[in-house]
């Protein structure tokens, strides 16, 4: 069963359009003419009675309309998918599809020691695993590109549903044999008199350590600003100075040993929640279920540690 034969192609035609803003580059992706995509668009506004875009010089954007259709669809697309997962399990086949959309802390030993894990029980399930910036795991979950997101998130996100929340407060990094390694709390100030290494601006951690310091007045030595995780990461476990992060981030260099996390008392470094993410209104196929469900356990459990399958 070919999951294209059903959707109504005017829905199709109409969401490619809504993620690349402009029928020209829908016409590219969908490799249609593109006077094709705009007849179905003239079609389903006609049909509905209502326009769904603005047409600007630069592209098109939804109007209130056009995002609740919008919605409507890629509610309609996954549950297609659903449908065609559920069938072909009636038919033995055992198997399925999860979609994984993450910010980079979790995809450094997280979530890879939960797939594995996973796996080990339900072999037949094949997962996709991409890193983002947190913003843009919000949106992938909203639109349908992901099935989960795992984030850390600022504030409340409109037509997503929040399957598990937990604190995801700022700690500082330093190596095992740090001046501040004994410390069982410290003030952001006191991390100045050391190089810091910061992670890139698009993170929440970067964005509420620069509100910080901007309330404080507090400048620091930069030794180090990457948009790789790990780096930062490696360049505290080798003697390198401080850094950003949450435990579950850094787990590998907390369990060897290799560093030290340290509670920030700062209040406004404690202005994020971990967030695992699923479309609002949207019923999870099996095998994505499961894997939420593995994923909340894992999250709860004692120190992130991974929860055994049965």
């Amino acid at each position: 069963m070919q999951f294209n034969s059903m959707q109504s192609i005017a829905l199709r035609y109409f969401l490619e359009v809504v993620r690349s803003g402009s029928v020209n580059e829908a016409s590219t992706r969908l490799n249609v003419a593109a006077s094709a995509v705009s007849r179905q668009i003239a079609k389903l506004e006609y049909e509905l009675g209502t326009p769904l875009f603005e047409r600007r010089s630069r592209g098109m954007l939804p109007t209130t309309a056009g995002e609740q259709v919008a919605a409507y669809a890629r509610k309609a697309q996954m549950e297609a998918v659903q449908l065609v997962e559920e069938l072909r399990e009636l038919h033995g086949l055992r198997r399925g599809n999860v979609h994984v959309a993450c910010s980079q802390g979790f995809a450094i030993d997280f979530l890879p020691d939960a797939i594995a894990r996973f796996r080990q029980v339900y072999e037949g399930i094949l997962f996709t695993l991409e890193v983002v910036s947190p913003d843009d795991v919000t949106k992938w979950v909203r639109e349908g590109t992901a099935d989960l997101g795992l984030t850390y998130s600022l504030s409340p996100e409109r037509e997503i549903n929040v399957e598990c929340s937990l604190p995801g407060s700022i700690m500082a990094m330093v190596p095992a044999q740090h001046p501040l390694a004994d410390q069982a709390m410290i003030q952001l100030a006191d991390m100045q008199p050391y190089p810091i290494a910061l992670p890139a601006s698009d993170t929440t951690a970067r964005r509420l350590f620069d509100i910080c310091c901007g309330v404080q007045g507090l400048t620091f030595n930069v030794a180090l600003e990457s948009n790789y995780m790990a780096a930062l990461y490696r360049f505290v476990a080798r003697q390198g100075g401080v850094s950003l992060s949450n435990t579950i981030s850094n787990m590998v260099y907390l369990h060897g040993q290799q560093i030290v996390a340290i509670p920030i008392a700062d209040e406004s470094l404690q202005a994020r929640r971990i967030e695992l993410q699923s479309m609002a209104g949207r019923t999870l196929p099996q095998a994505v279920s499961a894997f939420r469900d593995y994923l909340v356990a894992a999250l709860q459990g004692p120190a992130n540690e991974m929860p055994t399958l049965e």
